[in-house]
């Protein structure tokens, strides 16, 4: 009886269990692709720490000490060695320039901050960064949070930093507010500017604005980046990643 439905049913059923199997497979891939991607962040992470160490416990001292040294010579030439005076304060001013240059790109590459004292602090300190080298002004609100692994805030705070970067080299704005909160599960970072705007696509397909590295990023998390924006309407950036189980706030 090879019309029977039970013999008609027999090969739906196996082509599920196929499809299944296939689904599970391919969840398993996206899983393990997370794990490396994330994986090959953190080694990134690890060396921009590393390279930050050393220069300021590196470069940073040894231009101090140098620094300290020509001061000291400075001190010691007499008042009519004015020419020479001159030249070797000039070598001061240098050596100061080339210092804060090198605990800023220091500051840059892993603020300490985040580490020590974590997200809400080291964007606090991103934002008055900003204030204080031109005339962008960025405006805070960070709601309480619950405590995050340092993956997660390290993630949100090179988010934070791209997007700020975006609004000061490309948007050009003025203003710009920078929030994070949690709602439903989920941690939202919005970085809103009043700059020129931009063509949403072409934003997300070009490589100097850094944002399809950004989205990417968030997806390693299981985030996603979300973009609104129009030429003269400014852009409201919005980065969501899922709080880690248990820490869900409604």
């Amino acid at each position: 009886m090879s019309g029977s439905p039970r013999s008609e049913e027999l090969p739906l059923d196996a082509l599920r269990a196929q499809y299944q199997r296939l689904l599970q497979r391919l969840e398993a891939n996206e899983r393990e692709f997370r794990r490396l991607g994330r994986a090959v962040w953190n080694v990134q992470e690890d060396e921009r720490r590393r390279l930050a160490r050393e220069l300021h416990d590196g470069l940073g001292q040894n231009l101090t000490a140098l620094k300290h040294r020509l001061a000291q010579l400075l001190a010691d030439l007499p008042a009519e060695a004015a020419p020479l005076r001159e030249r070797l304060g000039a070598a001061v001013d240098l050596c100061g320039d080339a210092l804060e240059d090198t605990r800023q790109l220091s500051r840059l590459l892993r603020p300490p901050i985040l580490d020590d004292l974590g997200l809400a602090a080291a964007l606090q300190w991103l934002a008055r960064s900003i204030d204080a080298s031109g005339p962008m002004r960025v405006v805070t609100e960070l709601e309480p949070l619950p405590p995050l692994d340092g993956e997660l805030q390290t993630l949100l705070f090179r988010v934070a930093q791209e997007a700020l970067n975006n609004a000061s080299k490309h948007a050009r704005a003025q203003s710009v507010l920078l929030r994070l909160v949690a709602r439903g599960g989920e941690l939202q970072l919005q970085v809103i500017d009043d700059g020129i705007g931009c063509d949403v696509e072409q934003a997300l397909r070009a490589g100097g604005s850094g944002l399809p590295g950004m989205r990417e990023r968030l997806r390693l998390y299981g985030g996603r980046l979300e973009l609104r924006s129009a030429a003269g309407q400014g852009t409201r950036l919005r980065a969501v990643v899922p709080l880690p189980a248990g820490d869900a706030v409604a």
